[in-house]
């Protein structure tokens, strides 16, 4: 459940030992009630990956964090998956026979990871797999 206010988000960040400025708590607030991503930028051992840890505990869900680097833009890290593992899939599947549009959709463009180096897991979560995928 979001919280209802700042004045809430501010708490709820405290009660897992996370303390927010004002500041953080209006945009993480507004970033969730407006349902928008937030961008956190600073040098490192700011908190910025604390931050959305906490946030992910407060809201009882799943974090898979991006890790950025120098010329990594949206393009890639969004939408590009992997193309060559994709390309030779598709020749593997039409070499094979496979001529089902819904299976080949299925095999290439399944919930298979984007940029396998970009993310990580939550700490104490498994490393990001599909089940029974081959990588």
């Amino acid at each position: 459940m979001f919280p209802s206010s700042v004045e809430e988000t501010q708490r709820a960040l405290e009660e897992h030992q996370y303390i927010a400025d004002r500041g953080l708590a209006v945009a993480v607030f507004l970033a969730l009630r407006l349902g928008r991503p937030l961008l956190l930028e600073g040098e490192p051992g700011v908190g910025k990956t604390e931050v959305v840890k906490v946030l992910a505990q407060v809201l009882s869900t799943r974090l898979i964090r991006l890790q950025c680097y120098e010329g990594l833009d949206v393009s890639s890290a969004v939408y590009e998956w992997d193309y060559a593992r994709q390309m030779l899939q598709i020749r593997l599947l039409e070499a094979a026979g496979e001529r089902t549009q819904e299976r080949i959709r299925q095999e290439v463009f399944g919930p298979r990871v984007p940029a396998q180096a970009t993310l990580a897991a939550s700490p104490g979560e498994p490393e990001w797999q599909t089940p029974g995928a081959a990588y």
